[in-house]
């Protein structure tokens, strides 16, 4: 006789494999409405307008803690991982005294799982399993990764890495050897990710995203911070940028179905998202400029964080950043009507590489030759302005090399080897697309419209810039279309849009020593045709 669903729940596994033992109760793999049930109850959330959960705000952890994120070292990764100052050894026999110390403390309370898939392939998906002790937090895994839909299936899942997430345990950074009570500890040997000391959720999906990015290069699979999108005609394009890019906007065309927002792999069989869900910035989101992801956060599922409301009314304030500018909404892509349901989409036609640049010098799009494409993602440049950080008066150039420096654990040359292959191997067009300033650096300039950036990037993605003709600039050796529909041509040749050319050519020459100065720790790790693909001038 078939058992049902609750028998079957009844047979979950234990965690004693996990060393977890006396714990007060285990909420297995709960659903959506049960999960709200309990976040409402135990009061870690408020049930806002149309049934978003705000959650109640989470301690001073407001966004991911850089600095706090550390990589096991052992004789599984000494020589695998690059060690910097991004991807920091941590000694495997602290991790395990921290781990010891986070199974006591776990003892006679609740907790939260989920177990999940990250990547959509089945060939290439990792089995996870997320243990949390916020009910929000589950609910948090529960959207951004893939979801079992057959509950009959959980019984028997195995996963092959398991996320602890404990915002209430702190670490002792004298005895634990930490810079403070927060820690991201990566144990790829024992598969284990440790979170302590922060409550932002945003921790759990980018460790996921560290073990991806470890794992499925090692299989010749391109591991990506992009998103992708599909057209009318069943062409991929991808997107890569930094925040404050337009990633995530851009990507969003209701012309184009999208894949996902943010993490891909690309395979010999294409493309396919990581993940199950998108975690959007939600501040000052508009129907009019961003409708389908305004509208995520009016429906029940989603989770915001950071976001403020009116408590009377429960309406929510997208333009009140008093908390913090990183505001969030972590949604099911299933919230979205336009996507590709499967995950997954064929290979690339394009690949777009955002910049806001905001010293003003770079065009509004160009054309990248294949050395040009591999030079400008080991770059990953943009820019910060004026008030986003502390201390940042002017403008000023940033890098994250592949797009995503904190999350790679691999020497950035293996992803850009394995970029550069595919781009030649399956002839993808790429493309520089500057979604920052022109006629002036900012507090001069102005910010490039997002219709113009709209109309180029769809040009391009349709094949209307193949034929239009190309000039080269003469700083950076970019190729820039000399025309485009519905396009002023001053807009395109960015010196031209400057009042003074000799203040243009001073702030040119200055973005492309940066460019030289940061590109000098790659020059003896990549072929000659990419060292000389950066500025000429």
């Amino acid at each position: 006789m078939e058992k049902s669903i609750e028998q079957l729940m009844k047979l979950e596994p234990g965690l004693e494999y996990l060393g977890l033992t006396n714990l007060k109760e285990v909420h297995w793999n709960h659903c959506t409405p049960v999960l709200y049930e309990h976040v409402i109850k135990k009061n870690e959330g408020v049930l806002t307008h149309l049934g978003p959960i705000v959650v109640v705000r989470p301690g001073k952890s407001t966004g991911r803690a850089p600095r706090d994120k550390f990589i096991v070292k052992d004789e599984n990764t000494a020589n695998k991982i690059h060690w910097s100052t991004v991807n920091v050894p941590y000694d495997a026999k602290k991790f395990d005294y921290i781990f010891e110390r986070v199974k006591a403390y776990l003892q006679d309370r609740e907790i939260y799982v989920q177990d999940a898939y990250a990547g959509a392939d089945e060939k290439y998906r990792v089995a996870i399993r997320v243990i949390t002790e916020f009910a929000w937090q589950a609910l948090f895994a529960r959207n951004m990764l893939l979801r079992i839909r057959d509950r009959k299936l959980l019984p028997g899942f195995q996963p092959e890495f398991t996320v602890f997430a404990m915002p209430k345990f702190l670490g002792n950074p004298e005895l634990d050897e930490l810079n403070s009570e927060t820690f991201i500890l990566v144990n790829f040997t024992r598969k284990i990710v440790l979170i302590g000391g922060t409550y932002y959720a945003g921790e759990i999906k980018k460790s996921v995203f560290t073990v991806l990015n470890f794992l499925l290069p090692q299989k010749k699979v391109l591991s990506m911070h992009c998103s992708a999108n599909v057209g009318k005609k069943g062409d991929t394009a991808l997107f890569f940028g930094l925040s404050g890019t337009g990633k995530t906007t851009l990507s969003a065309d209701p012309n184009r179905a999208l894949v996902g927002d943010d993490e891909h792999g690309w395979s010999d069989d294409g493309i396919f998202n990581f993940e199950g869900g998108c975690y959007a910035k939600a501040i000052r989101l508009s129907k009019e400029a961003e409708p389908e992801i305004y509208e995520t956060t009016r429906k029940f599922g989603t989770i915001l964080e950071n976001v403020v409301f009116n408590p009377v009314t429960r309406i929510l304030d997208l333009n009140d950043d008093s908390i913090t500018e990183n505001t969030r909404a972590a949604y099911p892509l299933t919230h979205l009507d336009n996507i590709v349901r499967e995950g997954k989409s064929g290979h690339p036609k394009n690949i777009v590489f955002l910049t806001a640049d905001a010293f003003g010098v770079l065009p509004p799009i160009s054309k990248l030759s294949p050395a040009q494409a591999s030079y400008h993602f080991l770059l990953g440049y943009t820019a910060k302005v004026a008030g986003t950080e502390a201390g940042v008066t002017k403008p000023q150039a940033t890098f994250s090399t592949c797009f995503g420096a904190p999350f790679m654990p691999l020497h950035p040359s293996e992803y850009a080897r394995l970029l550069g292959k595919k781009i030649e191997e399956h002839r993808v067009k790429c493309w520089l697309v500057n979604t920052g300033w022109t006629g002036g650096p900012y507090g001069v300039g102005h910010r490039i419209s997002i219709r113009y950036t709209r109309a180029l990037l769809n040009a391009a993605l349709e094949g209307k810039l193949d034929h239009a003709g190309f000039v080269t600039e003469p700083v950076f050796g970019l190729e820039i279309p000399r025309e485009c529909p519905g396009i002023p041509t001053g807009i395109l040749m960015p010196r031209e849009s400057w009042k003074n050319k000799e203040t243009y050519d001073q702030k040119a020459g200055e973005l492309a020593k940066s460019f030289q100065d940061q590109f000098k720790q790659y020059e003896t790790l990549v072929a000659d045709e990419i060292k000389n693909a950066g500025p000429v001038g």
